[in-house]
């Protein structure tokens, strides 16, 4: 005989299948509205300065800042898909699809990721370039310009920081202007290098750096992202720790085909089963259970409770 539950619904019922456990995505499209809140804003900001970055650039004869304003170009087009990608996923969940579209934010993360990795290949290309013919620039506009760039970037932060550390898909936005950041603080560097003593060379050597930087950046998104997609155990949690905590509930006998992952961010579902030496005391253990998942942030569970008897009997033919 076995059960199946929902620990999210507190019960359990008899029969050969377990309750599919379900996502409730009330308490998710808020923080899904309030993240489409910040990068709306964010995108704006991301605009309006880098129309301000292309114009000095061009004004001041320098590359770096019409890079540079390439670069925020780029970061507009990932925060317009993550904002798109924010807007899809609040849609409601449909029998084909169970979890929604939740899952979406994560493609939108990997993109990004993908998108930071061809920005960096384009600064170090860029950077390349100028050691055999570093350009002439007004080094006082571009600097100018470039601390404009510095203080709307550090904005565009301040508005996505909030939620980068629990979304993948703001995450992805927050690391690109985290990079723009970088751009601009290498650009006001080259500035002051190239206005103290003329040597030009000072340019393309920050801008490597800086590629070094968004690469990192890019390559921790990415790994995040991908084992998400492949369901893999979530970082923050031990598979070990979560079978020590469902064997040792009384009454629960063994754990087997225990399986955790991340559906998306924020969203971390386990599945398993778990023979109980009591039928009787079934509903207990599956308190006990929900109680012991929820201390470690897994609030969607599948368990299928087997009859320790009917597994002995099994092994036994």
């Amino acid at each position: 005989m076995t059960f199946g539950s929902n620990t999210g619904g507190g019960g359990f019922r008899r029969g050969g299948a377990p309750v599919v456990a379900s996502v409730d995505c009330t308490h998710l499209s808020g923080g899904l509205s309030r993240h489409s809140r910040a990068l709306r804003l964010a995108l704006a900001i991301t605009l309006i300065f880098m129309i301000a970055e292309a114009v000095g650039g061009w004004l001041a004869n320098s590359l770096a800042l019409l890079a540079d304003a390439g670069h925020m170009l780029g970061d507009a087009a990932s925060i317009g898909l993550a904002l798109t990608m924010a807007w899809v996923a609040q849609r409601p969940v449909t029998p084909e699809k169970t979890y929604g579209y939740l899952r979406l934010e994560i493609l939108a993360a990997v993109v990004n990721g993908v998108a930071l990795f061809l920005i960096a290949g384009l600064i170090v290309w860029q950077a390349v370039g100028r050691f055999s013919q570093p350009p002439e620039v007004r080094s006082g506009l571009m600097l100018g310009v470039a601390v404009a760039g510095l203080v709307a970037n550090l904005g565009a932060m301040r508005v996505l920081h909030a939620g980068h550390a629990h979304s993948l898909n703001l995450r992805g936005a927050y690391l690109h202007v985290l990079s723009d950041l970088l751009g601009s603080l290498g650009a006001i560097l080259a500035a002051v290098i190239i206005a103290l003593t003329g040597w030009m060379p000072a340019d393309p050597i920050i801008s490597i750096v800086i590629a070094i930087l968004v690469l990192g950046s890019a390559w921790r998104l990415l790994r995040e992202s991908v084992d998400v997609l492949l369901e893999a155990t979530p970082h923050h949690i031990s598979l070990r720790d979560v079978q020590d905590r469902i064997a040792t509930i009384p009454g629960v006998s063994d754990v087997h085909d225990l399986h955790v992952w991340t559906v998306t961010s924020g969203v971390i579902a386990m599945t398993g089963h778990a023979v109980v030496e009591d039928p009787a005391r079934s509903q207990g253990v599956l308190e006990t259970l929900a109680q012991r998942m929820e201390a470690l942030g897994i609030h969607h569970v599948t368990m299928q409770l087997e009859e320790e008897r009917m597994c002995g009997d099994a092994v036994a033919q």
